[in-house]
């Protein structure tokens, strides 16, 4: 006799690109305590982004005979690419991108999962204005950023850039392939983020998707020192540029009909 397996109510997806040091601070078992509690089905995606450190083996011995986690493999790609796999390979009606280091605890699903019930199609976490454990440059830097993007796209959110954020999966399968960092062909070095988030968002909005914002509960935890080789400052200033040129290719594309099409 042969059983049907159920899709999952939620998928949740975790990038992984050298996480060691915070997989060693047991984060997955935050992940799990929380998740093995919650009365609906669920999948955990964790994507592992050609780590260089033990990353990959840390994730392998945690998810053996949990057959609710599974470990996928990619090329090195960046944050876009990794989140992109896990869309692909999820079987749940809603998505939930959370980041390994868990700044954003995965019980602050509880604030968005109600939001479902009302007809929203994308719901987000927003860290509010205290950034607990950020650098006084980033706490600025954060102001700058949002009052500049604010002025260009998507005016009514205040936080794209929390990597707690949800939708709905068809969402996720019709705007992802759209992103110009999913169709790009370069291959990067190190972890790009991007401002994926923003597009995403941008072109969700267009596409004429329920949007919801929520506050959550945010610390920056983040132990990995090896992302990038350069000083956490130097990667800062390095990926805000970046991002600032991300948001002005978005609006020059909105702006020529790109997206139009």
């Amino acid at each position: 006799m042969t059983t049907t397996q159920h899709a999952p109510d939620v998928s949740v997806i975790i990038p992984c690109y050298n996480e060691e040091k915070n997989l060693e601070h047991g984060v997955l078992d935050e992940v799990h305590r929380y998740l093995s509690h919650q009365p609906t089905g669920w999948e955990v995606l964790i994507v592992n982004d050609a780590s260089t450190d033990r990353s990959r083996e840390l994730i392998a011995d945690f998810i053996e005979g949990k057959s609710r986690y599974q470990l996928i493999d990619i090329p090195h790609g960046g944050k876009p690419a990794a989140v992109w796999a896990g869309i692909q390979a999820a079987r749940g009606d809603v998505i939930l991108f959370t980041d390994m280091d868990q700044s954003t605890p995965i019980s602050e699903w509880d604030k968005l999962r109600p939001w479902y019930d009302q007809g929203y199609d994308v719901v987000i976490g927003s860290r509010g204005h205290t950034r607990e454990g950020s650098s006084i440059v980033r706490k600025l830097g954060s102001v700058v950023f949002l009052t500049l993007r604010q002025l260009v796209l998507l005016e009514e959110i205040r936080d794209t850039q929390c990597g707690f954020k949800s939708c709905r999966r068809d969402v996720a399968l019709e705007i992802f392939p759209q992103l110009a960092v999913i169709r790009a062909d370069d291959q990067p070095t190190g972890w790009k983020v991007s401002a994926y988030d923003v597009e995403f968002l941008h072109l969700c909005e267009k596409a004429g998707y329920r949007i919801r914002e929520v506050n959550v509960t945010w610390r920056n935890r983040d132990l990995s020192d090896t992302k990038a080789p350069e000083g956490a400052l130097t990667r800062y200033l390095r990926e805000s540029i970046e991002m600032g040129k991300e948001i002005l290719r978005v609006k020059i594309n909105d702006l020529k009909g790109y997206y139009d099409l």
